[in-house]
């Protein structure tokens, strides 16, 4: 079996014809656009929206095939000059269209005749959410001409300082062992069976980020500052209520979601204080004890021993699901093993016009790399409902792009730890599931909490590394308390999480939180339901492009802006922590 992605069903490189003739097209659909738009303002109001939703059907398909194809092969190897120009050059073509776009979304939010468009041109009704979306946004608009210059200058500004976060974070060398080894590497070795090698990973890991912090801290307050000026431009509140319009989210919805979170923090401390005595800790579990084992699993796997695993048990939820994985295997969707100019972490990314998906892991034979391969996958399977959509209504916002990955997660664990007989491995498995919870829950709170302090410091003052590191380490200290052993914390998470260094998609980490208690109570419903739950979590996955956040756990029977919600499915996750207490 490859272990390495197959791309060249998309193209087979920047030479291919096809990429060559794509990039040419776009330029020239690009350009009658522009010219409709601009030429058109005398035409009857609904064929003008429907022929302006058609043209951006026909470009936004071609953008998608090459954008993607650009940002997985650069993702795989941030070395590459080529594909980095390559990116530059497209998004420079793609910022020239902005100012047309804007002005035809402009023009859709002003028609606001429902009931006549849809009669006359029926074929548009299709398009009723994505209309609305143009109308409610025009608020939050800049004039065609700042918006033009806020894509472009992104290019050398956000986008920028965000490459080079990836670039220095991927290319960093970390002194371990005598040798020099990649970041990724030496962060997987929080999950090694030896407690020395564990602590001496953790030292060189924090070690190795003062090679590269001030650079990133450059990079992070140019971000955060460019985001809170368009915010300011763009009459949002902040950042946060840009953050939730985006995610098309109710504010209420978010405070209900962090008042439980916070009320069951001390439920949280206790499953970290219990593991630190496990492991002979006093004072807490020390950050380099975060990820290590307990219990025990004998047996590392083996990519095909992933794919095994993982078709059997997701059948039992539905054949589609299995069916999806297996040709995710054997048709090359995966990039699995770390490398050198890899970036770290892992991503799922849709090629909608394949109705295929990829997915990058850095897979290491663990338990823990089994799961994060369900969660890229369950990614996959949302991308598969969806996929039936038009190409401008395929987009999902973050807070549900993280439930179908996250359900997976908490399918598979809980399949895993009642087939478990043994008790050691029956720990092992909980102590997993727990390690993926309390990261969904208490790690992402400690990074919420450091990207609000973030956004509001930059903008009194240039944060250095050593404030950011400082303002780490209070978010830590009141997320995990005193679960977490005060000597041994982490102060440079924000160095290495990517998702810190978007200019475009601030707040990446309550989606997180949402998605892992919205599976939790998603997978309470389908104990209950069985398999009538199916089809109707299928429905309620494709219909994420067009609807809200609310109304998508309405979809479920489910009030997402009623605390009792959480707290049910953090319930669940606390009796986890009783039995792994008990065991």
């Amino acid at each position: 079996m490859k272990t390495n992605w197959n791309l060249d069903v998309i193209y087979k490189g920047l030479d291919d014809p096809k990429y060559k003739a794509d990039f040419e097209a776009f330029k020239r659909k690009q350009l009658e656009f522009k010219e409709y738009v601009e030429n058109s303002e005398n035409e009857e109001k609904g064929k003008r929206v429907k022929t302006i939703i058609f043209m951006e059907e026909e470009i936004t398909k071609l953008l998608i095939d090459m954008l993607y194809f650009v940002e997985l092969k650069g993702s795989v190897d941030t070395t590459d000059g080529d594909i980095m120009a390559e990116e530059s050059r497209l998004m420079s073509l793609y910022s020239e269209g902005v100012a047309t776009d804007v002005k035809a979304e402009k023009f859709i939010g002003s028609v606001t005749e429902y009931d006549e468009l849809f009669k006359e041109y029926p074929e548009l009704k299709t398009y009723e959410f994505y209309i609305k979306e143009c109308h409610r946004k025009l608020v939050h608009t800049m004039s065609e001409e700042e918006e033009a210059m806020a894509s472009a200058m992104d290019n050398f500004g956000g986008s920028a300082w965000s490459n080079l976060q990836s670039f220095l974070t991927s290319n960093l060398k970390v002194d371990y062992d005598g040798k020099e080894i990649t970041l990724s590497e030496v962060r997987n070795l929080a999950y090694d069976k030896d407690p020395s090698v564990r602590k001496a990973a953790y030292e060189a890991e924090i070690k190795a980020y003062d090679k590269i912090s001030g650079s990133v801290a450059y990079a992070l307050n140019n971000i955060k500052g460019q985001v809170n000026m368009l915010s300011a431009k763009k009459k949002y509140e902040s950042p946060l209520h840009q953050a939730l319009d985006a995610s098309r989210m109710e504010k209420a919805t978010l405070d209900a979601l962090m008042e439980a979170v916070k009320e069951y923090l001390p439920v949280f401390r206790k499953y970290l204080k219990k593991k630190g005595e496990i492991l002979g800790h006093k004072n807490g579990l020390p950050w380099y004890d975060l990820f290590a084992p307990i219990g025990k699993i004998d047996r590392q796997y083996s990519v095909e021993d992933a794919e095994k695993y993982l078709v059997e048990t997701f059948n039992g939820f539905t054949p589609e699901m299995g069916g999806m994985i297996k040709e995710a295997f054997e048709n090359e969707w995966i990039d699995f093993y770390p490398a050198k100019g890899k970036v770290g972490g892992a991503f799922c990314e849709a090629v909608p016009s394949l109705k295929q998906s990829r997915i990058l892991t850095n897979f290491d034979g663990s338990f823990s790399a089994v799961d994060t391969l369900a969660h890229e996958l369950g990614h996959a399977f949302h991308n598969k409902q969806v996929f039936s959509e038009p190409a401008l209504l395929q987009d999902y916002p973050m807070p549900v792009a993280e439930t179908a990955s996250t359900f997976n997660e908490v399918f598979l664990c809980n399949a895993a730890i009642d087939e478990a007989k043994d008790p050691e491995e029956k720990m092992a498995l909980l102590d997993a599931n727990l390690i993926e919870n309390c990261q969904c829950v208490v790690d992402i709170y400690s990074r919420y909490l450091f990207e609000t302090k973030v956004f509001e410091q930059s903008k009194e003052k240039f944060l250095m590394a050593e404030d950011l590191d400082r303002i780490m380490l209070e978010c830590q200290e009141e997320s995990y308390g005193d679960g977490l052993d005060p000597e041994y914390k982490n102060k440079g998470m924000w160095i290495c999480k990517s998702h810190y260094y978007s200019s475009g998609l601030s707040f990446y980490n309550f989606p997180y939180t949402f998605g892992n208690l919205f599976a939790e109570g998603l997978y309470a419903l389908y104990k209950e339901e069985g398999d009538s739950f199916v089809p109707k979590y299928k429905e309620m996955l494709r219909t994420t492009t067009v609807h809200t956040i609310e109304e998508d756990g309405e979809m479920m029977g489910i009030d997402l802006r009623d605390k009792a919600f959480w707290e049910k499915s953090l319930e669940q996750i606390k009796e986890q922590i009783d039995k792994f207490a008990a065991l």
